[in-house]
């Protein structure tokens, strides 16, 4: 008889190791307030929920063992149990029969969010509007690719009432409207003729519900106004003003399911920042569509003369060499082309079978002319050229037949 209990203290002890602490599965404190856990709950739930991880089994699991796990410690008396208890004195307590623990995940995930309990916009529901932000992230991380987050101020249910907004729950139906929202009025427009007018209720709101005691939060209109953090995944090569769609994160309300939020992806100006590699030459590139472009000042005697090298250091850190050999002279304006060195090409738009491409980066020559020099400088330079220019010079207005004097204009004018 010891060695069977024993076996089975064993067993219960190993089932509440292999069990996820529930603090740690919702990410709050042990001593997080009944605020903070709802609010875990309800980021976690939208994460985890199988209509947003179609086929995936194990977050479905995790769907599942997040309602549990708020259950049990949104509840004060659960929730000492678990302190004092763990996994086991849950356990024991669910055999006792309580009602609470034996709701469906779905029916909790509805309280919060409204609707069946599905992100799905069927089943008559209606959707409330959609929601469209711009996030604004530098040319580096279209280029690189990035996660990140973005945070958004939005109209959410409230947490601390589960959208009754009543402080205890209780909601009453309207006795001034009867439970319909509506009232009729019968007006008289003349002796013997009358007219009847529906209005909203001005007791209940349009509501057909009264409540007695509202909610300290959201003050009865059972809504509040919060940030919402999310993460915004950049695909390398993404196109600026690209439309990336979060279902059902859009304003929430227990009256209609949330429509989408949208957000509309731009590029920031460019600006030198504070780290290294917010420092590089490619923080300056301008994108058009898959290329980038460059401007590169060069001087009078590189320009003229060659024999140069130059490095630009790319938006990932790698190094694109310019250079010009001895006697190689560049016309001010000239456009080089370099192959493979533009934007990634997104994954959406490379030809079948291409695993990864790239744009080209064009590099514009600026020549810089001295605005001074020396007077021996100066001095060596025109001799050279007078040199030159008697032996070689041509008179450009001879060559391209340009008169010398001005030309006698005829007098007059034709009338029409």
């Amino acid at each position: 008889m010891l060695v069977r209990l024993l076996l089975l203290v064993g067993c219960l002890l190993a089932l509440g190791l292999a069990a996820e602490d529930f603090y740690k599965l919702l990410g709050i404190e042990k001593d997080a307030s009944e605020r903070q856990i709802k609010k875990a709950y309800r980021t976690l739930s939208k994460k985890f929920h199988p209509d947003k991880n179609p086929g995936d089994e194990s977050a479905r699991d995790k769907f599942v063992a997040v309602a549990e796990a708020y259950e049990v410690l949104v509840d004060e008396e659960m929730r000492r149990i678990y302190d004092q208890y763990g996994h086991d004195g849950i356990a024991q307590h669910k055999q006792g029969g309580s009602p609470r623990q034996h709701h469906d995940p779905f029916d909790l995930f509805s309280r919060f969010f409204g609707g069946s309990g599905h992100f799905g916009h069927g089943g008559g529901q209606r959707q409330g509007p959609n929601m469209e932000v711009r996030v604004a992230v530098p040319l580096r991380d279209f280029y690189n690719g990035r996660k990140t987050e973005f945070t958004v101020e939005k109209q959410a249910i409230c947490s601390t009432c589960e959208g009754s907004g009543s402080k205890d729950g209780k909601t009453e139906t309207c006795d001034v409207c009867g439970g319909r929202g509506a009232r009729i009025q019968r007006q008289q427009l003349a002796p013997g003729l009358f007219q009847q007018v529906q209005t909203v209720c001005d007791k209940c709101g349009g509501k057909g519900k009264t409540i007695k005691h509202p909610c300290p939060v959201c003050h009865g209109s059972r809504v509040v106004r919060e940030p919402e953090t999310h993460e915004l995944h950049i695909e390398k090569g993404m196109p600026k003003g690209v439309r990336i769609t979060y279902e059902n994160e859009a304003d929430e309300s227990p009256d209609w399911v949330a429509g989408d939020l949208i957000v509309h992806l731009s590029e920031t100006d460019a600006a030198l920042g504070q780290q290294d590699h917010e420092r590089t030459d490619g923080t300056f590139f301008r994108r058009r569509g898959k290329d980038l472009f460059w401007r590169e000042i060069i001087s009078l005697r590189e320009a003229w003369m060659g024999d140069w090298t130059r490095n630009i250091t790319h938006l990932d850190g790698h190094i694109v060499q310019l250079s010009r050999k001895r006697g190689e002279v560049i016309q001010p304006n000239t456009v080089e082309v370099v192959e493979n060195e533009g934007m990634p090409i997104w994954h959406q738009h490379l030809p079948e079978g291409v695993d990864e491409a790239f744009g080209a980066l064009h590099v514009e020559y600026v020549v810089v002319l001295p605005d001074q020099m020396e007077k021996s400088m100066e001095k060596e330079f025109w001799s050279v050229w007078e040199k030159w220019r008697k032996k070689k010079g041509v008179v450009l207005d001879k060559e391209n037949g340009r008169p010398e004097g001005p030309i006698k204009m005829p007098d007059g004018h034709d009338e029409l």
